[in-house]
């Protein structure tokens, strides 16, 4: 199968990474950004050539380019028998419908970390057997969520910038921990660890954080002085703001 990348940025290189591991398939990256798609090609191997001559070979095509490219790069380039899988924050398959059939359109957000397998992939099709096919192809990648298109922009805003959040606080416990006498590689491991550790009790415990975060709180003990600290900071209002304010804007977005 033959699977082209219009657009091989952070994320359409992410994706690519995943792909690849998914099955025996010739990989095609367009040319815009000749750098970066010659830098991907040495790491995975693949072809670089035209965006067109992309649209003419491939049987499935990842459009990885920004929000307010996307009508013009479907514009150009035309192939009504491939499978579109769009990346473009907040552009809706309404939307990419104008320029390819609706029967071949899936609407993805994956994020970053699909590159070594622990991505979260939300995604939404009209169509069941691209559904199976697109499942397939990211099967490498980590975690896929088919989801109705409605609640796609929402996921966005926690799983697709979510890294950014997660990398912040990484940041603040590895620099919090040097304040204190830890080196960095110590304070790095301590806290990304940490956090991986604390993920994988969310997801193979089945209990609510609430519950799980009460059991690491002591009555009058450290850990309970450091959540007060973080209510009075407004920590976890300043998540849901956070959340918030990138949904506001992927849907800015898709409106440009």
């Amino acid at each position: 199968m033959k699977i082209g990348f219009l657009g091989v940025g952070n994320m359409g290189s992410a994706v690519a990474k995943a792909v690849v591991k998914s099955g025996d398939h010739e990989l095609l990256f367009d040319n815009y950004n000749e750098a970066k798609a010659k830098h991907l090609q040495n790491q995975i191997g693949g072809q670089v050539m035209d965006k067109q001559t992309i649209a003419d070979e491939a049987d499935v095509i990842f459009l990885g380019v920004k929000p307010h490219l996307v009508n013009a790069v479907l514009e150009e380039v035309k192939n009504d028998q491939a499978l579109w899988i769009s990346m473009a924050a907040g552009v809706s398959i309404d939307q990419l419908s104008d320029f390819v059939p609706l029967e071949n359109i899936v609407r993805m957000m994956p994020n970053t970390p699909v590159a070594i397998g622990h991505g979260m992939i939300t995604y939404a099709t009209e169509n069941n057997h691209h559904a199976e096919l697109f499942e397939t192809l990211l099967t490498e990648a980590g975690i896929v969520m088919r989801l109705p298109e409605a609640k796609i922009d929402s996921a966005t805003a926690i799983a697709g910038s979510g890294p950014g959040y997660v990398y912040t606080f990484i940041e603040s416990l590895t620099d919090a921990g040097i304040q204190n006498g830890l080196s960095f590689e110590e304070s790095k491991l301590l806290a990304a660890q940490t956090l991986l550790g604390a993920s994988e009790m969310v997801l193979q415990m089945n209990e609510h954080p609430a519950e799980l975060r009460h059991q690491v709180t002591s009555p009058g003990g450290s850990t309970i002085k450091g959540l007060v600290s973080l209510e009075q900071n407004n920590f976890r209002y300043a998540i849901i703001e956070a959340v918030n304010e990138t949904l506001k804007r992927t849907r800015e977005l898709g409106d440009n």
